[in-house]
């Protein structure tokens, strides 16, 4: 159908392809990039984006040059996600594109391995007429940790609209300069709850004791994306003198500041809290009992087990296809949440870090009916854990790993007689 005379019928096959994502119709697909129709081309490059085979990137670099925008986007988009040296050299000239949207995409196509002599395009790039494109170099130059950018990106946060300065300040906290903590307490006091948030994240990464005044009021913000935060925050900022905010923030009324206080107890490894963070294994909201199992786990609480037993049996390890909305409203942007995706491999580690060893024979059952539910696909994909575990950088353990830790050396599969 890819040569059929219907511009619909080559349109529907394309789309189809793609959604299938085989590897098989690859060759096909990149023969067929030269379409006459552009909503064609444009659906070749998004089924090649699918498949996303590193031989595709000679059959995409031609779209850069296409003469309809959303081609050109779209096969931004493609080759940024296949990531072949070839392909990011390209990205790197579709900068100048006279498109916003494809500047943007070729920003983010670029990757997370820094290429030098891109950086100051990028710090360019920040002052784009485009707010689109400037949020993307802003992300990208944070990705990178490009030191140089500190100072563009400081005065974009005194000076750019509301809905750029987010990134900017995700991007000072991921570089680290600390330098910078001043300008990221001013921003905490923004009209816009986003700004807000994403402040308390930035004091958050940088975990400076001089961020803390500012993390410790934004406790008693009205939003509760806001007070997440900073219940998140002090995690890193400040001294044992947060140990009694963080008790408070344990019995806020929404889900939100509850999850960001415990992840923060976990982080500090107040073993005082760990009776309270127990009562929140049963939760009724899948982010806060997330985010129990994992500092249980992490403050190895042994009176825990048993209820992150009953998680771990009542979680799926495949991906669930449930709305995954935390809460909407409020001041804020609706957040989504994949709490329920994670709460199987999470519990698991967390069984692995408290379980003694070797594991007694109930529970030794109970890790075996869990492992026989997973299907053999799913053991070499790599684990679903809450950020707090897993730097943005870094390779999680796989699913296999989790088991091996949890289970006994040479276990087989097979339960003991």
């Amino acid at each position: 159908m890819l040569s059929d005379p219907s511009v619909a019928a080559r349109l529907t096959a394309a789309e189809a392809l793609g959604k299938l994502a085989r590897p098989e119709s690859r060759v096909r697909l990149e023969a067929a990039v030269s379409d006459p129709a552009p909503a064609v081309r444009e659906r070749i490059a998004w089924a090649l984006w699918a498949i996303s085979d590193p031989r595709s990137t000679g059959a995409l670099l031609p779209l850069l040059a296409d003469r309809t925008p959303s081609v050109r986007w779209s096969a931004a988009v493609a080759i940024g996600k296949i990531g072949s040296p070839e392909g990011r050299a390209a990205l790197v000239l579709a900068l100048d594109d006279p498109h916003d949207r494809v500047r943007r995409e070729a920003i983010l196509g670029l990757g997370r391995t820094p290429i030098p002599a891109v950086a100051p395009r990028l710090r360019v790039l920040l002052r784009d007429p485009a707010r689109r494109v400037r949020i993307a170099a802003a992300i990208m130059l944070g990705r990178w940790r490009d030191p140089g950018a500190v100072a563009p990106l400081v005065e974009r946060l005194e000076n750019d609209e509301m809905w750029v300065r987010p990134a900017v300040l995700v991007a000072l906290g991921r570089i680290g300069e600390r330098s910078v903590v001043p300008a990221i307490v001013r921003a905490c006091e923004h009209p816009g709850s986003w700004v807000r948030v994403s402040a308390l994240h930035a004091l958050g990464d940088l975990g400076d004791a001089a961020g803390v005044d500012a993390v410790r009021r934004a406790l008693a913000d009205p939003a509760w994306s806001v007070r997440g935060a900073a219940a998140e925050a002090l995690g890193t900022v400040g001294g044992p003198e947060v140990a009694a905010p963080l008790r408070a923030a344990l019995d806020d009324p929404h889900p939100w500041p509850r999850r960001g206080a415990i992840y923060a107890v976990g982080r500090r490894g107040l073993d005082e809290l760990a009776p309270r963070v127990r009562d929140e294994l049963l939760h009724p909201d899948a982010e806060v009992r997330l985010a129990a199992v994992w500092t249980a786990g992490r403050l190895r609480d042994d009176g825990a087990l048993e209820p992150i037993l009953a998680v771990l049996r009542a979680a799926t390890p495949e991906r669930s296809l449930a709305d995954g909305t935390l809460a909407r409203g409020d001041g804020a942007v609706t957040i989504l949440s994949d709490a329920p995706d994670r709460l199987f491999d999470t519990a698991l580690q967390a069984i692995a870090r408290i379980a003694p060893s070797p594991p007694d024979p109930r529970l030794l059952r109970i890790l075996e009916e869990a492992r026989r539910r997973v299907p053999p696909e799913e053991l070499d994909r790599p684990a679903r854990l809450p950020r707090s575990e897993v730097a943005p950088d870094a390779t999680p353990p796989t699913l296999r790993r989790l088991f091996d830790a949890a289970l006994p050396e040479g276990w087989d599969g097979e339960e003991d007689g």
